[in-house]
């Protein structure tokens, strides 16, 4: 039996790129600046779907709120940084694990080697969507926008009841009434036709950190532009807890130091206690009743 022939990829980032034709022919600064100016591409693109993106991140927090959670799937690099944007939620913001969870196709082996032919089933996609429920949000990532494997996540999460959502670098993915909305970042073709690792890839990097960092900011794990809920797991991050107390009130390292270990090394705890001046019971039950809002607390004792 003969292999199935192989279907041409209709899509931006498999175009020729005008701008980078000899790339192979000049020297290796002119090589540099070309790619350089591929690269400043993305983060204007992604500033034409920040509307959608902010219709995703309102939907997300207000689902989290509830108890719901937030998955990612996708493939290749796209699902690389996925995964790496769902791990590092846990240490920057204190966020417990298993409310933003990345499935990449193939699996952990998939992350450091490629496995072939895993993103062509949309049956695995389906499979590690089974997980899905109808309080959560289900987000597609896909250069191309037709990656069989986020296809067959995204039919399956919203079937269930989950919100659903694809970022493409694809204004015309061919996925993008799987979902109830599509972020379909316009990079346009990449200096090296296909290689979606890059502009395709800085988008997505783009469009994640910001809905990870905006979702997280709604649901107060941050005062100001300073992380509160960060975990202190080892001597840099401890000492981090004590600098952003520093920072947040300009108080000195001693008067800090004893507030927070007086709240128990909780720095939410300890800062209330330190803007207000009340005790860290009191403190603590503002935040408790305020959901963990820093700045919620602080209105409610003013």
């Amino acid at each position: 039996m003969h292999p199935p022939l192989p279907v041409r990829i209709d899509a931006p980032t498999e175009t020729r790129n005008p701008r980078t034709r000899d790339i192979d022919d000049v020297p290796t600064l002119a090589v540099l600046r070309l790619l350089n100016v591929e690269d400043r591409i993305p983060a204007e693109a992604v500033a034409a779907v920040l509307p959608e993106l902010a219709r995703l991140v309102d939907e997300t927090a207000r689902r989290i709120r509830a108890g719901g959670r937030l998955h990612y799937f996708g493939a290749g690099t796209s699902g690389r940084l996925a995964v790496m944007d769902a791990a590092e939620l846990i240490p920057t913001f204190g966020l417990p694990p298993g409310i933003v969870v990345a499935h990449h196709a193939g699996g952990p082996r998939a992350l450091v080697q490629p496995v072939e032919g895993v993103e062509d089933s949309p049956d695995a996609g389906a499979a590690d969507a089974a997980e899905v429920g109808p309080g959560d949000v289900a987000v597609g990532v896909a250069a191309s926008g037709r990656t069989p494997y986020v296809g067959g996540a995204l039919r399956a999460a919203r079937a269930a009841g989950a919100f659903t959502a694809l970022v493409s670098a694809n204004p015309g993915a061919e996925l993008a009434d799987q979902a109830h909305l599509h972020l379909g970042v316009d990079t346009g073709p990449e200096a090296i036709a296909g290689s979606t690792r890059l502009k395709a890839a800085t988008a997505h990097k783009l469009v994640l950190n910001s809905l990870s960092t905006a979702v997280m900011v709604a649901l107060g794990r941050t005062y100001s532009n300073l992380m509160v809920d960060v975990a202190a797991t080892n001597g840099k991050l401890r000492g981090r807890l004590l600098t952003i107390l520093v920072e947040a009130t300009g108080l000195d390292e001693e008067h800090c130091a004893v507030a927070l270990a007086a709240a128990g090394g909780e720095l939410k705890t300890a800062l209330v206690t330190l803007l207000v001046g009340c005790p860290p019971e009191e403190a603590r039950a503002a935040l408790t009743a305020g959901e963990g809002h820093v700045r919620v607390a602080l209105r409610s004792l003013a």
